[in-house]
């Protein structure tokens, strides 16, 4: 009960205090993290999820300031979303609500744990971690700061709870429902994750699908904005869910801008897989295959396809992607309204990097994922997507008769 009655003033005292914990563990994280990754080498872990896996003092001071700008952002519980009266003089109020006790499965990123935690608490929900076996010390090793700032401020430890054991059995439980005691699972990670989840879960699952991202680069789009755009849209960091995989190119600007795009993609170490109109224009790329179209390479790869306009652009996107982020590049503001109204993602961007899918950009200090589902919540899902609502209505002795 503790986590809904408190105050947002004590919600925020608390996940203040889980921050500077997390900094004054940091030592004992980052030794935890290293056995972690040894042994993640040792078992032939892929390079992009020892990257996910991997932190270091400046990542480490980055989760940490995660949780602070979630501390500082409007706590949503409680929070009118509307209000009006009635002719009979009933009051009703749409009120924002806590879920209850959500269950979030990933593998991976111990960031996750820092960000799950922090983002439950400000949308006053309880919360069950299950990391993957790969990250369990360092999990166990944040878990324990996390719980030492909430003791800190007088916030019961049974708020952040994480499954202590690398049981595969452990996740079907939780997917029971453990009794009735779970309201929502969270899966963040593959495919292979997100599939097991689907189809085991008896609860409410918010899906996070593998990000299949496009940038489409329009016959009207500034090639210098283009270039820049494309290689941090696929190379600024490629392990991450919202780098692209296509580069969509219009038929009319390909001749001139693809070789350039192509040399700045190389020149930053990426492998190029394209359709034959694209290979025409650039002999060196590899041949796409149809299954290049529908791969989350999590990798220096971006397969490349030449097409005539927007509306073919829109339909490789509805025919390939994801529904996680897709982008247009182009100074004409008709084609981007067409784009983004065509694009039926949960973000679609205009001139800018589908790098910028992270809830911490959004400014909801963090994320637990990128929601692709449809319905409750889709894009990054920050504390105010974790509240459900009530109604609230007030009477002066209305009876209906």
């Amino acid at each position: 009960m503790w986590l809904r009655e408190a105050g947002a003033d004590q919600r925020t005292a608390a996940i203040s205090a889980m921050a500077e914990a997390v900094v004054a563990a940091s030592p004992a994280i980052l030794d935890a993290n290293a056995e972690d990754l040894e042994a993640a080498r040792a078992a032939g872990l892929a390079p992009n999820m020892l990257d996910r896996l991997a932190l270091d003092p400046g990542r480490l001071a980055g989760v940490a300031q995660a949780v602070r700008e979630i501390a500082a952002i409007p706590d949503p519980v409680a929070k009118e979303m509307a209000r009006w009266t009635r002719p009979n003089g009933l009051d009703i109020a749409r009120v924002r609500t806590p879920i209850g006790v959500l269950a979030v499965i990933y593998e991976a990123r111990p960031n996750v744990t820092a960000d799950a935690a922090a983002l439950c608490l400000r949308s006053g929900n309880a919360v069950i971690l299950r990391g993957g076996s790969e990250g369990l010390r360092t999990n166990l090793a944040l878990h324990r700061a996390l719980v030492q700032g909430l003791e800190a401020a007088g916030a019961p430890a049974d708020c952040i709870q994480l499954v202590p054991t690398v049981d595969r059995d452990a996740v079907g439980l939780i997917l029971q429902g453990l009794g009735g005691a779970v309201d929502l699972v969270i899966p963040r990670g593959g495919k292979g994750l997100v599939a097991r989840v689907r189809a085991e879960a008896r609860v409410a699952v918010l899906g996070h699908l593998e990000g299949l991202c496009h940038t489409y680069v329009h016959a009207a789009a500034d090639p210098a904005k283009a270039r820049a755009i494309v290689v941090d849209a696929k190379m600024r960091r490629t392990s991450v869910c919202g780098s692209t995989e296509t580069l969509l190119i219009d038929a009319a600007v390909a001749p001139a801008l693809l070789p350039a795009l192509a040399a700045d993609l190389e020149a930053a170490g990426c492998a190029l897989r394209g359709d034959p109109s694209a290979r025409a224009l650039v002999p060196a790329m590899a041949e796409a295959t149809e299954a290049d179209w529908t791969t989350e390479y999590l990798a220096p790869i971006l397969s490349v396809r030449v097409v005539d306009g927007v509306e073919a652009a829109a339909a490789h996107i509805a025919t390939y992607g994801s529904g996680h982020t897709d982008a247009i590049v182009t100074e004409d503001a008709a084609a981007a309204a067409r784009f983004t109204a065509a694009v039926d993602s949960a973000i679609v961007l205009v001139n800018a990097s589908t790098q910028f899918a992270d809830g911490g950009e959004f400014g909801f200090g963090a994320e637990i994922g990128i929601a692709t589902d449809k319905l409750h919540a889709r894009g990054p899902v920050g504390a105010e997507q974790l509240t459900t609502y009530k109604y609230v209505v007030r009477g002066t002795g209305q009876v209906r008769g």
